[in-house]
C-alpha cells in the first residue's frame, strides 16, 4: 500500500484550531429553537423551517445510532462438501416459473444452494428470453420471513400450525384411515405438471370413488365454456399477435396480466416493429374501464 497522505485543506494539513473545532461539530449550522421557554414544540415561536430541521436531524441521528451495530454472521464450512459445489461460485439451472396461467421458462442463478436471480431462458421459442416483474420478484418469496413454514390445520375455524411434516403425515393418514373406504376429494389449484398429476392419480386409485378438483381464485372457466360452445373444444387458445393487422382488446390486459403476458409482449413487439420485410405496423384498439399496460400502449384507447 502507498504511504502517501492526502489533505482536503491547509487547515487539515496544519491541524489548525479552526479545523479541529469544525471537525468536532459535524453539523456546524446551529438549529435555532428560540422561543421555547419551557413550552412544547407546538407552542414555540420558532419558524417552521427550524422545526423541520430539528426534526430531520433527530430522525437521522436515531437511524444512524440504530444502524451502527452490525449483526454477527458466522461462516461455517461444509463438513462433507458436494463435489459439484464450489463455495462463492454461482450455478445456473433451467427451470420454469408457474403462476396461474402464466408459465415462463427461466434460468435460475444459484449460489451456495440459494436461488438469487431469475432471468428469461433465451432458448425458449415461446418467451424468447423475456420475463415480467412478477417473475423477477418471485425469488423473494423464498426469503419471506412471514411465510408458512409448516402445514396448518383448521380447528373450529381457527388455523393451527403443525410442528413437523412427519406429524402432518401421521395426522392425515390417521384421518383417512378412519374413513372406512369412503371417497375423498383432493382440492388443488390448476396443475400443469404431468408428474404431479400422475402422483395424484396413483394416490386417488387407493380410494375408490375419489376425485381431484382444481379451483383457481382467478378462473378462466368463462373462456373455457365460451370456446366449448363456439368451437366445440373446451380449451384456451394460443394467440399470435405478431400476425395480427388489427388488435381489439375488450378489457384484456394481454401485456400485463392476461393469460401469458410475457409471450404476448414478445409477439406484440414484433408486430409493431417496422422494417423492410414488414413495412406495416399493427393497429391496436383497447376498450377498458381502468388504465392498464395494454391500454397505455394502444393506438386508440376507449
Amino acid at each position: 500500500m502507498s504511504d502517501k497522505k492526502y489533505w482536503q485543506s491547509f487547515g487539515e494539513l496544519n491541524e489548525s484550531d479552526a479545523f479541529k473545532q469544525s471537525a468536532q461539530n459535524e453539523f456546524p449550522e446551529e438549529l435555532s429553537m428560540e422561543g421555547l421557554d419551557g413550552k412544547g414544540l407546538l407552542d414555540a415561536m420558532s419558524p417552521r423551517r427550524d422545526f423541520l430541521k430539528f426534526l430531520g436531524f433527530s430522525t437521522a441521528a436515531a437511524a444512524l445510532a440504530a444502524s451502527c451495530e452490525i449483526p454477527v454472521k458466522k461462516v461455517i464450512p461444509y463438513l462433507n462438501k458436494p463435489d459439484e459445489l464450489i463455495p462463492g461460485m454461482a450455478d445456473y439451472y433451467a427451470t420454469t416459473y408457474v403462476s396461474g396461467s402464466e408459465i415462463v421458462p427461466v434460468v435460475a442463478k444459484v449460489r451456495d444452494g440459494r436461488p438469487i436471480k431469475l432471468e428469461g431462458n433465451e432458448l425458449s421459442s415461446i418467451t424468447r428470453g423475456g420475463t415480467s416483474a412478477r417473475v423477477q420478484a418471485s425469488v423473494l418469496d423464498l426469503y419471506d420471513t412471514a411465510r408458512l413454514r409448516y402445514p396448518v390445520q383448521m380447528i373450529n375455524g381457527m388455523p393451527q400450525e403443525i410442528s413437523t411434516f412427519d406429524a402432518f403425515d401421521k395426522l392425515a393418514s390417521a384421518a383417512m384411515a378412519g374413513l372406512g373406504g369412503a371417497p375423498i376429494v383432493l382440492l388443488t389449484c390448476t396443475l400443469t405438471s404431468p408428474t404431479t398429476k400422475q402422483i395424484i392419480t396413483e394416490f386417488l386409485a387407493k380410494y375408490p370413488g375419489s376425485r381431484h378438483v382444481q379451483y383457481d381464485t382467478d378462473s378462466h372457466s368463462g373462456q373455457l365454456l365460451a370456446n366449448e360452445a363456439s368451437y366445440g373444444k373446451k380449451s384456451i387458445p394460443s394467440f399470435h399477435f405478431e400476425k395480427a393487422k388489427v388488435i381489439v382488446s375488450l378489457g384484456a390486459d394481454f401485456l400485463g396480466t392476461w393469460l401469458s403476458p410475457v409471450e404476448f409482449a414478445k409477439q406484440y413487439s414484433r408486430g409493431r416493429k417496422i422494417n423492410e420485410k414488414s413495412p406495416e405496423m399493427s393497429k391496436h384498439y383497447q376498450f377498458e374501464s381502468m388504465l392498464s399496460l395494454s391500454g397505455g400502449n394502444a393506438d386508440d384507447r376507449y
